[in-house]
């Protein structure tokens, strides 16, 4: 089948971007399965396994789908008079009183679960893009990989987690000094913070590091930085929230809302094995297998089909912080 992937960003994403990657990653795997692929992105995008359109915002994106287009793949609902048949992955947590498009995929069985529906397929991973970890050398740090800016990504608490279990913290996704959240300074000589940064500088930084920390206060709908943590052979210590308890086994993390015990466990961080870490990933989240998973949804709606029998909707209205507990 011919495939339109739509995503209003630059591909390749160069530096941050978990969504265009995911995206990137699932149009690569289709192509290698016999797929035709075209992308619609914005402007200043390339590729050399697919075709490249290049979005017009000021235009219906109705209008911007080729007739040669068998079903299409979105990352936003669709307008009401879409042409074509077509699946919407829903990659964040949608307001509670949002009622979705019945062609909705969410992104982990708790994340789907949520908002009633059945429908979901792993993000998964292109692991050529990274590479092979080494489990002999000495891991010097622990890791925070998220936005810390974002309150519900809960910094604050991975640096506490930190320094009750006497580690050192590399923080990836935000600065010492934050003007957005109000003027913060971080004064931990055993933090520091890099900023956002990918590539090269990431993989070294995760490659040295023992464990992710990542004791967010929300329902994580993934969590892509689970999966590279675990690749690079990162325990994970977190709370048990959204996909965490589907990702995140006991023989790679631990889950807890108590700060106190997520300090203790990581004390005894030795009793988690890199290597496993790393197996785990590279054998459960890959790129081929979350194709696979949109195949069948493709297929579905080609032949007319709705994926959900109904709208589906938030089951709940969550607050905005979960329970977290400072001991």
């Amino acid at each position: 089948m011919h495939i339109l992937i739509f995503h209003n960003a630059v591909l390749p994403a160069l530096e941050y971007g978990g969504t265009e990657r995911v995206v990137w990653w699932l149009g690569k795997e289709l192509t290698q399965m016999g797929h035709r692929v075209s992308f619609l992105v914005a402007k200043g995008s390339e590729c050399p396994f697919a075709e490249v359109l290049f979005y017009n915002p000021e235009l219906s994106l109705s209008l911007q789908i080729p007739d040669y287009i068998d079903v299409v793949h979105l990352s936003i609902p669709p307008p009401e008079d879409f042409p074509k048949p077509y699946v919407y992955t829903v990659h964040g947590n949608p307001r509670a009183d949002e009622v979705l498009d019945q062609n909705a995929v969410f992104v982990s069985k708790n994340h789907a679960e949520r908002h009633n529906s059945t429908a979901y397929v792993l993000n998964g991973v292109d692991f050529e893009d990274y590479p092979k970890p080494s489990f002999s050398h000495q891991r010097g740090h622990t890791h925070f990989l998220a936005n810390a800016s974002w309150r519900v990504k809960n910094v604050k608490g991975a640096i506490h987690i930190a320094k009750k279990a006497n580690e050192k913290l590399a923080v990836m996704g935000g600065h010492r000094l934050n003007f957005k959240m109000g003027f913060r300074f971080t004064p931990d000589r055993h933090v520091r913070f890099h900023g956002m940064v990918g590539g090269r500088v990431k993989f070294d930084l995760l490659h040295r590091s023992k464990a992710l920390l990542f004791p967010v206060l929300w329902h994580e709908p993934f969590g892509l930085a689970i999966v590279e943590s675990l690749y690079m052979g990162c325990s994970v210590f977190g709370t048990p929230y959204g996909s965490l308890p589907e990702i995140v086994t006991p023989e790679v993390g631990f889950l807890s809302i108590s700060e106190n015990e997520l300090a203790e466990k990581l004390k005894n961080i030795a009793q988690f094995d890199p290597k496993i870490c790393h197996e785990y990933a590279r054998d459960t989240f890959t790129s081929r297998q979350m194709a696979l998973g949109y195949l069948q949804y493709f297929e579905m709606v080609l032949s007319g089909k709705k994926i959900n029998s109904v709208a589906p909707k938030a089951l709940f209205d969550y607050p905005k912080f979960l329970p977290y507990e400072v001991n």
